[in-house]
């Protein structure tokens, strides 16, 4: 008998995404910058986190469920965008499916291997993700099509300097997949015979471009001719920010605040909600862990504009945590890739049935009768656990 497809952690749908993928393909997912400091505290800087349980006065029932931007969702978790999902042939729509079926938002890159139509068909719940990338002409079209094909909500990604090499060496990632590539990285496919053969049986390579920056002429630009048209845009302004924020219309999210004073400068941009992130570590390296950063983040700006974290969170405890440091919600990224790379769109859901029973059971433990009520007053934090960035006057 094959080995039961189900796993009980996010750390086990690592493993399996570690042995199941070629080296290139699993580097790209554990990224990070120059020693790696910024994404081992992120994962770590939960652990020094305590629970304070109630042993009395239990519910029988918990209402785990959320909006996030005015959209609902069964539990406050969202699929953090990530760019070109060649670790299955279907990508993006099996994400979008495994979200859909458990009631959770998808966020889309505008880096993705998917177009927006295919994912909002998935989920009608969806939140397009944009870089400022290109010019201003080219973002409204890019918001048009987000728009007309039913996304929800934009979220503006500006958490990423183009740090780059990493003490443990940077994968090797192909621009496209052609007889060369393919020729070149044989040797190391060859023996991954399963993630080869889900590709084979698809009847289809892994995808490297990004359909969802389809230039009017037709043009489908690589990952990389994506990513070269956002390092060769000038950085923007908050003005800028502003006029992204108007063009769009609509509920709008500012994904990499870890200061208090952009946190404030958001709010006066006219932002809906702010996302705490870091990039996952693949900002500057030394960057605090957002966990660290969100309760006064939270406490300048959670009276005003939803507040949400992205960066680290394994585990439905690191949900309960969050929220009851003041975020409404958090993101996830790793976490369903591995669970992706695992078992496809069951992988997916597996790891989100994992995030909603470990929360189900921090609420129940903590004596909370929905997530709206934690508080800081149900976890151990210890001195020192919090860092303030840039002034809170």
């Amino acid at each position: 008998m094959g080995r039961n497809p189900w796993f009980e952690t996010v750390a086990e749908a690592q493993r399996r995404a570690r042995k199941r993928l070629p080296s290139s393909v699993y580097g790209a997912l554990v990224a990070g910058s120059e020693r790696g400091r910024t994404v081992d505290d992120n994962n770590e800087a939960f652990a020094e986190l305590g629970f304070a349980p109630r042993i009395v006065g239990h519910h029988a029932e918990r209402d785990l469920s959320t909006t996030v931007l005015g959209t609902p969702s069964a539990i406050p978790v969202v699929i953090s965008p990530t760019g070109v999902q060649a670790v299955h042939p279907d990508g993006e729509v099996a994400v979008a499916r495994a979200a859909a079926n458990r009631g959770v938002i998808m966020g889309l890159s505008s880096f993705a291997s998917k177009p927006v139509e295919e994912v909002t068909a998935a989920n009608p719940n969806t939140f397009f993700q944009m870089y400022w990338s290109g010019t201003r002409e080219t973002m409204v079209q890019r918001m048009e099509r987000a728009r007309a094909s039913g996304a929800r909500a934009l979220i503006a990604t500006l958490d990423w300097s183009f740090s780059n090499g990493r003490d443990w060496g940077s994968p090797s990632i192909p621009d496209r997949i052609d007889l060369r590539t393919m020729l070149r990285f044989a040797p190391e496919v060859a023996r991954h015979p399963r993630w080869l053969w889900s590709f084979a049986r698809a009847g289809r390579v892994p995808d490297l471009t990004t359909p969802n920056l389809r230039s009017p002429e037709g043009g489908v630009p690589t990952f990389f001719g994506a990513y070269g048209e956002w390092m060769q845009t000038t950085p923007p302004t908050w003005d800028d920010i502003k006029w992204m924020r108007e063009e769009w219309g609509g509920p709008f999210l500012l994904k990499g605040v870890s200061r208090v004073d952009d946190a404030k400068r958001a709010v006066d941009a006219g932002v809906t909600g702010i996302s705490v992130s870091n990039h996952g570590g693949n900002n500057l390296d030394t960057t605090p862990a957002t966990i660290r950063l969100l309760p006064e983040v939270a406490k300048a700006v959670g009276h005003t504009v939803e507040v949400l974290l992205d960066g680290g969170v394994r585990r439905g405890g690191d949900v309960a945590k969050a929220l009851a440091l003041g975020a409404r919600a958090v993101l996830i990224g790793r976490a369903y890739l591995w669970g992706l790379a695992a078992n496809g769109q069951a992988g997916v859901e597996n790891v989100l049935d994992i995030m909603r029973g470990g929360l189900d059971s921090a609420v129940l433990g903590l004596g909370r009768a929905s997530v709206h009520e934690l508080s800081p007053d149900d976890l151990v934090v210890p001195d020192g656990f919090t860092r303030i960035a840039g002034p809170n006057g």
